[in-house]
């Protein structure tokens, strides 16, 4: 389907959620519940988390560890889903505005602590840098690509106007664009600057979901089994096909409203999410 198509649809399968509305409050806190669990498991997975689906439910839900992994990974998984928690506070306002400090707070959350790690300088040469966390980058955080070529972000002294010019954007078409088409850009214009030393990615899906839950969406979770898929979806953009991306995340978004769906018809949260989610270890 093309953008207008998957549009429509999103638009039908939201009119029919909104139908349904409202679930009780248990089958609601569940679902929330379950969805804020998946985004933790995923979105950190897809940054190299090493913990399985099972060591990550041992952490959330029961607070105990199997200390098979660096602390780090524990602690970003604990505080990734503060951050998440935060997004659903924040977005039940739906007069509250985007912006910068909320940014910069979420990823100073998802961070923990300032720490050292490998980077590359600009002209390519290895190096170390010490982390900060919540404050816009004051080195290139430059990258590496396969074919051995760099890719650049936008400078360090660039950043605060291209994040300034970001929640212009936002504000200015909040009104006039699809909310899944608004949030999906969001996402690709914040990855695009990458901002932080580290976590941009995390931050990105963060924002986006707090721009979707807000409108009334349920969150997108982009699978850890389908980062290749997302990751390409990102390359197309930065070659200039944006609609690519923000046809993954529609697509994303169907499944999503699917799930929801599903439980305001009154099957089970579990069985719902199983059969969504699966294939973990």
């Amino acid at each position: 389907m093309n953008l207008p198509e998957i549009f429509l649809k999103i638009d039908s399968l939201k009119a029919e959620l909104d139908k349904l509305l409202p679930i009780g409050k248990d089958a609601r806190d569940l679902q929330d519940k379950k969805f804020r669990f998946e985004w933790n498991y995923n979105s950190n997975h897809i940054e190299g988390n090493t913990l399985t689906y099972n060591e990550t439910e041992l952490l959330l839900i029961f607070d105990k560890t199997t200390g098979d992994h660096d602390m780090r990974e524990y602690e970003e998984m604990k505080a990734h889903d503060v951050a998440v928690k935060a997004v659903y506070e924040m977005a039940a306002d739906p007069d509250r505005d985007l912006n910068e400090t909320f940014i910069k707070q979420l990823n100073e959350v998802i961070l923990v602590r300032p720490f050292w790690r490998p980077a590359i300088t600009v002209d390519g040469h290895d190096t170390r840098r010490l982390i900060d966390i919540g404050t816009y980058k004051k080195h290139p955080n430059s990258v590496r690509l396969v074919n051995g070529e760099m890719f650049h972000y936008a400078s360090p002294e660039e950043t605060p106007s291209k994040m300034s010019d970001l929640l212009d954007f936002y504000k200015e078409q909040s009104k006039l664009i699809h909310p899944v088409q608004l949030a999906a850009i969001l996402h690709y214009r914040l990855v695009r600057i990458h901002p932080f030393d580290d976590g941009n990615g995390r931050t990105a899906r963060l924002i986006m979901n707090y721009v979707l839950i807000q409108q009334g969406y349920p969150p997108v979770v982009i699978k850890t089994a389908g980062k290749n898929a997302y990751l390409m979806a990102l390359n197309k953009a930065d070659t200039g096909s944006i609609d690519s991306f923000v046809t993954y995340i529609a697509e994303q978004m169907v499944g999503s409203l699917n799930i929801s769906i599903d439980i305001a018809r009154g099957n089970t949260v579990e069985e719902v999410f199983v059969k969504y989610f699966h294939g973990y270890e």
